[in-house]
């Protein structure tokens, strides 16, 4: 059974890295003693070593130990003898480009579908949908393909800002972006704020957090989801 937590960010304003999320991981990773970390999104351009530092101080609330999947030999086996596994963010091109390079896409579905418990912020909150096509992301690396996990039957914007209506900026907003998707494509999307995020328990799916989301389907107005409710 699914047990999967997907946040919009790994930080919100005033808060440091994991913070805002520490009860849910406390829920989500409470019953395990080690987590693979998978730094393949780099945000910035970090190092592997510098962004698995960051995730271990992450979770130095918990005592809990973070190890990067780039100090494994095998990264397939590595996946496979996990007891839980953390993506984090960055660029999602970056993250999904690795991934298929490595081979450890299906690797890396197959485990969660099994019932490890898997965290993703940003990045790895977007390769949990069908696919990766709505992620904010500059496409500065080629990917293989643009189908991820197939985690959840819609796709992912993370960091979503809904348009202000008094703002004086003419350039598309992510309400446009994801009209163009739509355009070509059927697949729906939720647009995630930074702050909330979605756990998965099986095939049921909850919003958490205390901000509203955002449905999108093609030639449906966008459906508003409120905060703790069922999304599927």
């Amino acid at each position: 059974m699914k047990n999967v937590v997907l946040a919009s960010s790994s930080t919100i304003y005033g808060s440091g890295y994991l913070e805002y999320l520490q009860p849910e991981l406390k829920k989500l990773f409470g019953q395990v003693s080690k987590i693979l970390f998978i730094p393949y999104a780099r945000p910035g351009g970090i190092s592997y070593d510098a962004y698995t530092e960051i995730a271990k101080e992450g979770f130095s609330f918990m005592k809990i130990k973070v190890q990067g999947i780039h100090e494994f030999k095998d990264a397939k086996l590595a996946i496979e003898q996990a007891e839980a596994i953390f993506v984090g963010g960055g660029n999602t091109f970056v993250l999904v480009s690795k991934l298929y390079k490595l081979t450890i896409m299906e690797t890396l579905k197959a485990k969660i579908e099994s019932g490890t418990p898997y965290l993703g912020t940003s990045a790895g909150s977007n390769i949990c949908g069908m696919t990766m096509q709505t992620t904010n992301d500059m496409p500065i690396v080629p990917t293989a393909n643009f189908q991820t996990l197939e985690l959840i039957p819609f796709n992912l914007n993370v960091h979503f800002i809904s348009a202000d209506i008094h703002s004086t900026h003419k350039g598309e907003t992510r309400e446009t972006r994801i009209k163009e998707y739509h355009m070509f494509n059927k697949t729906p999307v939720i647009g995630l704020q930074e702050g909330s995020w979605l756990h998965i328990i099986g095939n049921q799916i909850f919003l958490r957090g205390s901000l509203q989301a955002y449905l999108f389907e093609k030639q449906k107005p966008v459906n508003i989801l409120k905060p703790n409710t069922s999304v599927l």
